[in-house]
């Protein structure tokens, strides 16, 4: 199986939810500091899609540094700078703050929440809260930040040792040089979920809000469900969009991702047979052979791009997964697909650096490292038939991203400093929660609609059910979605049950 980002959000494990469970005492000077909010680093404005509109909100961001403790059991020890955005309300009827999370783990939220603050520009939300985003412990401008890898080796899609083949070697390596180059071990010990739920909590305080709005979308909502678990009674609204499932396990839930992946090619499958020239045949029941024999050629013998990087299986496979995230992208994938098939991968390749936010001077952001890190310390770990098991379910969930090679036995996380913390299943029989609004995507090509549906009876949630084919419904500006969103932020209002909107 080609482990892409995309396949590592699954799943949960480690203590008991009820370990460590949220204590304020003693976080007064965290809870109580000053944020002060100025200039901004220039990457806030130069990652913003080249939209005047958006350009102009994002040089409107205010950005702080955000102090928490590294570890929430040594109040007196290292802390950790989180960085954070914010963009203003419009009006003077301020509620407070919407803090978002854009998913990953690992996605920098200090970008994103200027664009969604432009998506929502001219509604009610904007005009009645700040926009507020922040980077969660070892993301983008957070510091320390993950780094485990140079550039260079991004390019060679070093990350997950080809395939995900992992060693014990390169298992016990991985720990040292992420260590090495994140702040030490002990960072390494402290970035999973709960604890940036912590952080979050210490957020609200900072900001003056006596609880949490909050919008997250894909690992978001497992980021907001459990904060939920953890401080329901600091809760005002929750907005979960794109939902990862709170109660199966590591395993179970890279299967239903996998799933996913496959349910969403086969309707892009089925949308390029329709086309002029579709590089997969007129059969869409036969495209997943097709995309194989395109693919399976490169795990022995990759590509050359034009600018020299070699193109195997999972670069590729990781571009045809990027164009899956949204329908819109359909006819990028047809693009790349017909040039790979006459031997070119430029196309795929350059699917694969927008997903992954690699500049033209082939500068990368952490989000891939910051993923693989956050989730050794979210997922189970596997023995080596787990991982032989697992590998060959995810082969037969997904087969056209079948590489046709044995499936890795070596858990990658199995070395980490500290056993995993999340806990699983999380979020379950949490009381005194407000009412939470999940909204899923029939669609979803990585957090299938199942998931949204479990969340909402997990957390007790109203669903609103969106027909489309994309990754989550935060960034689509579509006019039924902003309006229920809308409503349930400024005014609690929640739609009735069995809502729909249509992309």
């Amino acid at each position: 199986m080609a482990v892409t980002s995309v396949l590592l959000i699954a799943g949960c494990s480690g203590t008991s939810p009820d370990e460590g469970a949220a204590d304020a005492s003693g976080l007064e000077n965290f809870m109580e500091q000053d944020l002060e909010f100025g200039a901004c680093d220039p990457s806030i404005v130069g990652s913003q899609p080249p939209v005047p509109e958006i350009i102009e909100v994002a040089e409107k961001t205010e950005c702080a540094t955000l102090e928490v403790p590294m570890d929430y059991e040594d109040l007196d020890g290292q802390t950790i700078d989180i960085a954070v955005t914010r963009n203003a309300a419009t009006g003077e009827d301020r509620i407070g703050s919407v803090v978002l999370n854009p998913g990953g783990p690992g996605v920098q939220a200090t970008t994103f929440s200027p664009l969604i603050a432009a998506l929502w520009a001219g509604g009610p939300v904007t005009e009645r809260f700040d926009i507020v985003g922040f980077d969660p412990r070892g993301v983008g401008l957070t510091e320390p930040a993950v780094d485990c890898y140079t550039d260079e080796e991004r390019d060679a899609d070093e990350p997950l040792a080809a395939l995900g083949a992992w060693t014990e070697e390169s298992a016990r390596a991985i720990v040292e040089k992420c260590a090495d180059g994140s702040g030490g071990a002990e960072m390494l010990a402290h970035l999973g979920t709960r604890d940036v739920a912590r952080d979050m909590d210490v957020l609200r305080a900072a900001l003056g809000d006596e609880k949490l709005t909050y919008a997250g979308a894909s690992y978001g909502t497992r980021l907001g469900a459990v904060y939920a678990e953890m401080f329901p009674q600091n809760v005002r609204a929750l907005v979960l969009d794109g939902a990862v499932d709170p109660l199966k396990n590591t395993a179970d839930r890279r299967v239903q991702l996998s799933a996913g992946l496959q349910a969403s090619f086969q309707r892009f499958a089925d949308f390029c047979a329709t086309q002029a020239a579709c590089p997969l045949g007129t059969d869409p029941a036969q495209a997943t052979i097709a995309a194989q024999n395109l693919l399976r050629p490169l795990v022995d013998e990759p590509l050359l791009s034009t600018d020299g990087r070699e193109v195997g299986f999972l670069a590729a496979g990781e571009g045809i997964i990027s164009g899956l995230y949204a329908e819109a992208s359909w006819p990028a994938v047809i693009a790349g697909l017909t040039e790979l098939q006459a031997g070119r991968p430029d196309a795929l390749l350059a699917l694969r650096d927008g997903y992954y936010g690699r500049t033209e001077s082939g500068e990368y952001a952490n989000d891939y490292e910051a993923l693989f890190a956050i989730n050794c310390l979210d997922e189970e770990r596997l023995t080596a038939d787990e991982m032989t098991a697992l590998g060959n379910q995810l082969n037969e969930s997904v087969p056209f991203l079948d590489p046709g090679i044995t499936p890795a036995t070596q858990d990658g996380c199995e070395f980490w400093p500290t056993e995993p913390t999340l806990g699983f299943p999380y979020a379950t029989g949490v009381e005194g929660l407000p009412e939470v609004l999940v909204t899923s995507v029939t669609g979803d090509p990585v957090t299938p609609h199942e998931g949204g549906i479990s969340l909402a009876e997990t957390l007790d949630a109203r669903l609103l059910t969106i027909d489309g084919n994309q990754h989550g419904s935060f960034a689509s500006r579509n006019e039924c979605v902003d309006g229920v969103v809308a409503d349930y932020l400024v005014d609690l209002e929640l739609p009735d049950e069995g809502a729909r909107c249509a992309l």
